[in-house]
């Protein structure tokens, strides 16, 4: 398997019916944030458990033997990608284990078992939990579900990039957030090789800059440490597939602090009604502090990639 359009395709074949077609809504109002084009926001937190990352955890499901599945599936996560393999398993009928670092929120240790899943809580980020989730994964034989770096997991994610080609079809623009790179690395190949002039541009927290840094060096590095109150967004290493993807296909990335990502979160409620996480403001916040700049008559269109209320509470 690879990540080309053709791949893309097959995976939205593949996951058809077990995720959902979410809606596009266009904000109106004196306080919208694009004030001389247009904006679309691209609702993806309304897939089951709150994110577009059933996407990529469905795919990569259907994509396993039956024989890898009995064995369990066991990721690590800020929380997101635990829920959409949580969820994955239940489908499949299998175990699921998920490591979440000690900084993500008790919330989703809570909703990762109501799913079913086991949570183990280690490390103070996202790589310290990967490195002792995958360490079991040998021990114990389960089946290891990285979080962005599988083909099978991106592939998923870039279902998202063909339905906004198809709802948005003037889009000029796309905003995407960027964690480890799985979303964006999607999302960038099908829109791009569908539309190759509409730009698209990653968000990163100004304390995990990780591909932003990676970009500038020519390179991936390893971030010295973290420091960002937007948990699903924060590892201190992407992986070599998808730089390589967002080195080919994204146009530019941009960072916004954590003020802006609440001040995104905060619009969100109040206009739209609206619970995003911080790290489903983030291209909103962008588009907010200036960060990005829309044009007069363009379409610009941001994902609004992660359901929560850490951004309003």
């Amino acid at each position: 398997m690879t990540v080309t359009l053709d791949t893309i395709r097959a995976a939205q074949a593949r996951i058809a019916g077990h995720v959902r077609a979410t809606p596009v809504l266009e904000p109106v109002g004196l306080l919208n944030p694009v004030t001389e084009g247009r904006l679309a926001l691209k609702l993806d937190f309304l897939q089951p458990t709150g994110s577009f990352k059933v996407r990529g955890a469905v795919n990569t499901l259907k994509s396993l033997s039956a024989e890898q599945v009995s064995r369990g599936l066991i990721t690590a996560s800020g929380g997101n990608h635990g829920l959409a393999v949580a969820y994955a398993a239940w489908m499949g009928g299998a175990k699921a284990v998920v490591y979440l670092p000690r900084s993500a929120p008790p919330a989703k240790a809570e909703s990762l078992r109501r799913w079913g899943a086991e949570v183990v809580i280690e490390g103070s980020v996202f790589d310290e939990a990967a490195v002792a989730a995958m360490a079991r994964a040998q021990e114990e034989g389960m089946t290891w579900v990285h979080p962005f770096a599988p083909e099978s997991v991106i592939n998923g994610q870039g279902t998202l990039g063909l339905e906004i080609l198809d709802q948005v079809p003037d889009v000029d623009t796309v905003v995407v957030a960027i964690g480890g790179g799985g979303l964006i690395s999607g999302v960038a190949t099908a829109i791009k090789s569908v539309r190759p002039q509409v730009k698209v541009i990653g968000v990163e927290p100004v304390g995990a800059p990780t591909h932003y840094e990676s970009r500038k060096a020519g390179g991936l590095v390893t971030l010295d440490a973290i420091a960002t109150a937007a948990g699903t967004l924060a590892p201190r290493r992407s992986e070599q597939l998808n730089y390589d993807l967002i080195t080919a296909h994204v146009d530019d990335i941009v960072l916004v602090d954590d003020q802006a990502m609440y001040a995104a979160a905060r619009w969100l409620w109040a206009e739209c009604a609206i619970g995003a996480e911080l790290a489903g403001a983030a291209g909103v916040a962008a588009l907010m502090n200036g960060a990005v700049r829309v044009a007069a008559g363009e379409t610009v269109c941001t994902i609004v990639c992660g359901a929560g209320t850490d951004g309003v509470t």
